[in-house]
């Protein structure tokens, strides 16, 4: 059995899907590691590197895709390397089903067997694979750096013979594995950390790190039955908008983390908010990709609006790509072993495992 990765396209992603402390877990296993020539040149990981280890270096990223079992990518390969594929082949990544539809029906006509891991489950066996919360984590933090950085005063309380620094005040919109990382990182940076969500659950593991959570006044709990939020009513919308419109006044930093899966990101701050907080603030939109939550996000773009600087790019990871892909490699992994009999030696697609089916396009 053989697995395969190419580089992928390095001006929207810079992390890799095989790392070199996976490869012997691989081989352990009983597969070939094949990986396209300086594969992870770009993370300070040579060639030599892989293949001590035992994978199999190609310049031909053609042979790669040919000829592997499973193939372990990021995102969805250009259309001339998907046309590589072929029936019964495996390609395992982010696949990002609700925008690239049309694209992986087509290969699921061609017999592709594609398995998209931002569908895992939330489930304890799968929690292993999870890489929307390992990746998510680390862009928590990352936001939270990003902000700071394009902040013009000092985040914790100083006090001095001259006088006192008072502490930046920080909300963190949307508590989930981002939401509660970038609360986690603030405090631990001296901010004074407030948030909101509308799932309630959220409310104890917010105060649990040090935040304080902003409850919308006769909210209900907004959670699906696999731990996602769910959009919100319109009368919930309206009272966290009012909540909202008050607490920015007094806001230094924002940090937006609210999606909704599938859908595009609701629109939670809005220019009358932006335009009443105070010059000098700054938001971070890591939903900017998916539309943002704020009125004037632009993906890759640092927004300038009333002295307010408003920021959002495509994939904050490619700041963090040799931890990220540490992570991503190792989810990757466990999921293959989950789809592989170690008896038999073989790929087993049993659909009746419920990550299997959850993760699989059909």
């Amino acid at each position: 059995m053989r697995i395969g990765s190419i580089l992928e396209n390095q001006e929207i992603e810079k992390r890799v899907a095989i790392t070199p402390d996976i490869v012997k877990k691989y081989i352990s296993l009983g597969f070939e590691i094949y990986l396209s020539e300086n594969y992870g040149y770009h993370l300070g990981i040579k060639d030599e590197e892989y293949i001590k280890l035992g994978a199999k270096i190609s310049k031909d990223e053609k042979e790669i895709l040919n000829s592997s079992d499973i193939i372990a990518q990021l995102g969805i390969l250009s259309d001339d390397k998907c046309s590589l594929i072929k029936e019964g082949q495996i390609l395992i990544g982010i696949l990002n089903p609700y925008t690239n539809k049309e694209k992986l029906e087509n290969l699921a006509k061609k017999k592709i067997n594609l398995f998209s891991l931002e569908l895992l489950p939330r489930i304890t066996r799968a929690q292993s694979m999870d890489i929307l919360s390992s990746q998510a984590n680390l862009a928590g933090y990352k936001a939270v750096i990003e902000a700071f950085a394009n902040f013009k005063k000092a985040i914790p309380m100083m006090m001095t013979a001259a006088g006192t620094i008072p502490a930046a005040k920080v909300l963190v919109v949307g508590a989930g594995v981002a939401g509660l990382q970038a609360i986690a990182t603030a405090k631990r940076m001296g901010a004074i950390v407030f948030a909101t969500d509308v799932r309630m659950a959220s409310k104890e593991q917010v105060e649990s790190l040090g935040g304080k959570f902003l409850t919308v006044e006769g909210s209900e709990n907004l959670e699906t039955e696999g731990g996602y939020a769910k959009e919100a009513t319109e009368d919930f919308k309206k009272k966290q908008e009012e909540l909202l419109r008050e607490t920015l006044k007094k806001i230094d930093i924002v940090i937006c983390t609210a999606l909704i899966p599938g859908k595009k990101a609701p629109l939670i701050i809005k220019e009358d908010m932006i335009n009443k907080m105070q010059p000098g603030s700054v938001i971070y939109d890591l939903a900017a990709v998916q539309g943002g939550n704020t009125a004037f996000t632009e993906v890759d773009k640092i927004v300038q609006k009333n002295g307010i600087k408003i920021m959002g790019e495509r994939n904050i990871l490619n700041k963090l790509p040799i931890s990220s892909s540490s992570l991503y490699a190792k989810n990757v992994f466990n999921f293959v072993s989950n789809l592989y009999d170690k008896e038999k030696k073989e790929i087993n697609i049993n659909l009746d495992d419920e990550i299997i089916n959850k993760t699989i396009i059909k």
